[in-house]
């Protein structure tokens, strides 16, 4: 039998906003709310505000001395870019180049360090990481103890300092402060591309926040905001999400995030099979595919070129609330080009799409 999914510290507060549920990495999140689902809430994040509850993301906490340098030693990017007070994005690849995990670690100190990985990967990042940075620095997974809460949109400012809290912070920056006796984090990060901010806050204290936040952000119109608006706006600028975008058999060379290494740092978990990859040329590319007619692409779809001939797969498609088109993340021969027109087998027929560069619409997430 399968484990019954685990539950928010807020699952309470979304039965009571008329969530509608989906289970996601093992635990039952909000799909939309009831008052205009998805088209709403995407809306909201895109001209306004929202509010999203993702807690279901993994929270570990990394300490001892030299925890910068351990944790350097074993994930893509190269945490001594930042200093203290930035957060970084990066992953954790195996020995063969793939993606275990992505993730982002924000540095408190040179020996301490909160690591995001997404809801389930988090015990296997906690194991390796555990098994790679010795004895004298403790990895203890802390899943359970926070909570995340984003706030993401252009009002998202005027939100969250409302409530007390600070903003203005450059992007990927973060404070840690206390607030009616709870410490918490507050990130200027997001998976929207709009401005916004996460919240990591203790659990105890997280229902006080959410109610908070909803409460300030009345004049702004907030709307909650659950997993499918989630997906339409990080697939409108091109974000990866693991298992479709990355997983272990997608490396990051080929998923367009070679940004995300450290080349010039030493070696690192599956640097050496990237540092081939990359001089050999990867056998497939990260697209973007912007519908030229009607087609709704979904993952797992065939791209194909006007002879029918396979050009690869979509990973990730939707329907654009913004472009009121069909969009799709794929991952095609590296000899189609951008701006070439291909097929999409979509229930039986060929639709027209234009292979695109994403993102599909025009970040904000640094405005401001």
């Amino acid at each position: 039998m399968s484990q019954d999914p685990q539950r928010s510290v807020l699952h309470a507060r979304h039965v009571e906003l008329g969530a509608k549920f989906a289970e996601f990495g093992g635990w039952l999140m909000p799909l939309e709310y009831s008052g205009g689902g998805v088209l709403a809430e995407h809306a909201a994040v895109r001209t306004g505000v929202g509010i999203f509850d993702v807690s279901h993301l993994g929270t570990l906490i990394v300490r001892g001395p030299g925890t910068v340098d351990a944790l350097n030693r074993v994930l893509t990017n190269d945490l001594r870019r930042i200093g203290p007070g930035r957060a970084q994005y990066s992953m954790l690849c195996d020995d063969d180049g793939g993606v275990v995990d992505d993730l982002i670690c924000y540095i408190r100190s040179d020996d301490d360090v909160l690591v995001i990985p997404n809801a389930s990967n988090a015990a296997t990042v906690a194991d390796v990481l555990d098994a790679a940075v010795g004895e004298a620095i403790s990895v203890s997974n802390v899943h359970r103890d926070y909570a995340i809460i984003a706030v993401q949109g252009p009002a998202s400012d005027e939100v969250v300092s409302a409530v007390g809290l600070p903003v203005g912070m450059d992007y990927m920056a973060f404070e840690s402060v206390r607030h009616d006796g709870v410490e918490l984090s507050v990130c200027r990060t997001g998976y929207t591309g709009e401005r916004g901010y996460e919240v990591v806050v203790p659990a105890r204290g997280a229902v006080a926040i959410w109610d908070a936040l909803l409460a300030a952000g009345a004049p702004q119109g907030i709307l909650p905001c659950g997993l499918g608006a989630r997906d339409t706006l990080r697939t409108e600028m091109g974000y990866s999400l693991h298992g479709h975008e990355i997983n272990p058999d997608i490396n990051p060379v080929e998923a367009g995030l070679t940004w995300a290494i450290g080349w010039s740092k030493g070696t690192f978990h599956g640097s050496e099979a990237l540092r081939r990859i990359r001089a050999e040329g990867p056998s497939r590319r990260a697209r973007g595919l912007l519908a030229l007619g009607r087609g709704i692409p979904r993952p797992g779809m065939t791209v194909v070129d006007a002879e029918g001939n396979a050009l690869g797969t979509v990973t990730s498609g939707t329907f654009s609330p913004t472009l009121r088109s069909g969009i799709a993340l794929a991952l095609l021969r590296p000899d189609v080009e951008l701006d070439s027109e291909v097929g999409v087998l979509v229930r039986h027929r060929v639709e027209p799409f234009r292979v695109v560069r994403p993102p599909f619409v025009t970040p904000g997430v640094r405005e401001g």
